[in-house]
């Protein structure tokens, strides 16, 4: 009886012990309610730092993205390249004989303006001397020409400039990004300037110059010039961001096929550059025959001017003979990289790449003849401008496809 008694007492005694236990375990409701909004916020801050981090840092998607920017740049420098071009075949150039940024945007619209206009543009040397008979129908259609360029070169501008804005607050640039589209910008500027300073030499009274009015040849191949370099840098950028460095084994006939390759490059952007000074000096209007310069190989007039470094800028026949021999050259080169990577294993795109680059090569040397012998027409000679961006545009694929894996 005693036994039984003091057991029971011992059952509820462990009980109530493990009661108590329970109870000085139990959270307060305040404390748990303190401790679930600080874990929920804790996960919160850390989702948004992802979330931050994802947008900020620069991946494959944003790259994509400033590569197709960039590729669209390019296209339209090439068409400010291709219409500066028509409008120094129409010789609209020098129809507009001032420079505001903002106030030539709007063109005249009533008779009072446009009479205005072409009385301003009267007082210049290309009507005195060259188009005095003109017309204001006339006029306007040369004022429309260069007009259009102008617009065209702004529209590139804002097509620059906008969406580095938006992609630098986004955070889609790196460091060294940032520093390529803000040298690409400011290129952009210069070559608007460079532009006006070009047209400014066309503009110029010259009393002890017996020649038709034109700009200089120095100024327009460096506004030229500075256009494919912006280009080049643009479509070379972009490429790059779109296309995956292919990984190729480090052989010496690989480094010998890249080397070719850029010394090719540099050859055709050379032999564009003096097809400028060909359009300054209209010096495809003086021998339009082909192999042959008129009866020679070599004119006699090749080194008439003295200094004899003068020949190779201002004299017109030198100056198509040099082009000449550049393109001549350029193909040449094209043809023996062809030949020299045909048997190489390459990659696929790299291949096409080359044999694009090759057949164009023979294209606009058939375009230069044709345009040659036929007294250089317009649409010809358009055609043969837009032939060596398209020749350049390519050698630039070959280069990109060429190179090597950043480490």
């Amino acid at each position: 009886m005693l036994l039984s008694s003091l057991r029971t007492v011992a059952l509820r005694g462990c009980k109530n012990a493990g009661k108590g236990f329970q109870h000085s375990n139990r959270i307060p409701p305040m404390r748990q309610w303190l401790m679930r909004r600080g874990q929920s916020t804790i996960t919160a801050e850390v989702g948004a730092t992802t979330a931050t981090a994802a947008t900020t840092v620069p991946n494959a998607a944003t790259n994509r993205i400033l590569g197709r920017w960039l590729l669209g740049c390019s296209g339209l420098v090439v068409g400010a390249v291709v219409l500066g071009g028509v409008t120094r075949l129409t010789e609209s150039g020098l129809s507009m004989v001032d420079w505001h940024l903002v106030k030539e945007m709007k063109p005249p619209q009533t008779q009072a303006e446009w009479e205005a206009e072409f009385a301003k543009y009267q007082q210049f040397p290309e009507f005195k001397i060259m188009n005095h008979n003109m017309t204001l129908p006339e006029f306007k259609f040369i004022f429309f020409m260069e007009w259009g360029h102008r617009m065209w070169g702004r529209m590139v501008g804002l097509a620059y400039v906008l969406p580095t804005i938006y992609f630098w607050k986004k955070g889609y640039l790196n460091r060294s990004m940032k520093g390529r589209v803000v040298g690409l910008c400011g290129f952009v500027f210069f070559q608007g300037l460079l532009g006006w300073y070009m047209v400014k030499s066309g503009l110029e009274e010259k009393p002890e110059s017996y020649d038709i009015p034109r700009v200089s040849q120095y100024r327009l191949s460096a506004h030229l010039g500075s256009a494919l370099l912006l280009y080049c840098a643009s479509l070379w950028t972009g490429l790059t961001l779109l296309l995956p460095a292919h990984k190729l084994a480090n052989t010496q006939r690989l480094t010998q096929l890249r080397r070719f390759a850029k010394g090719t490059g540099g050859l055709v952007f050379l032999t564009a550059l003096s097809g400028a000074f060909v359009a300054g000096l209209d010096a495809g209007l003086v021998y339009n025959s082909f192999p042959k310069m008129g009866e020679r190989w070599v004119p006699d007039d090749l080194l008439a001017f003295s200094p004899t470094l003068k020949n190779f800028f201002e004299n017109p026949t030198t100056v198509q003979f040099d082009h000449r021999v550049l393109a001549i050259s350029s193909l040449s080169a094209i043809t023996g990289l062809y030949l020299f990577s045909r048997n190489m294993r390459l990659p696929r795109r790299a291949k096409i790449a080359i044999s694009l680059l090759t057949a164009m090569a023979y294209g606009q040397v058939a375009l230069g003849i044709s345009t040659l012998l036929l007294y250089v027409p317009t649409p010809l000679a358009a055609t043969h401008q837009s032939g060596s961006v398209a020749l350049l545009s390519l050698a630039i694929w070959v280069l990109a496809e060429l190179r090597k894996v950043p480490k």
